[in-house]
């Protein structure tokens, strides 16, 4: 049996974008070597509420990834800064971390519901 609600749906959309920006994270710190790489990133609250109002779940077209502007570039063109990225993937972390408690919090409310019809 499925058990989904408007806010397990949302939470799985939230999760799933906390999860792409995770990995262009990853992606920029592991370029953080490679002349002229310019830093990825998204604007999450757009992308969230584009993919809240979209039908279909689909998150590509919701989160379009553009180069990060006002960053300082090294000589050699590159402007990824680990102590920027490090910060962003812990933040990333603890948004991840929300969410799964938030749905955990959500299905054991479900449940409880379901377990108290059957007594």
């Amino acid at each position: 049996m499925q058990v989904t609600t408007p806010l397990s749906d949302a939470l799985g959309k939230y999760l799933d974008l906390t999860s792409e920006q995770m990995k262009l994270t990853a992606g920029n710190m592991a370029n953080v070597d490679t002349p002229g790489y310019r830093t990825k990133g998204f604007n999450f609250e757009q992308a969230f509420l584009g993919a809240l109002n979209d039908a279909t779940g689909s998150l590509g077209a919701q989160a379009p990834v553009a180069n990060v502007d006002g960053l300082v570039s090294r000589p050699d063109g590159n402007n990824v800064s680990m102590d920027r990225e490090g910060m962003q993937m812990a933040k990333e972390q603890l948004q991840f971390r929300f969410g799964v408690e938030v749905l955990k919090d959500q299905y054991s409310n479900v449940m409880s519901a379901i377990h108290a019809e059957d007594k």
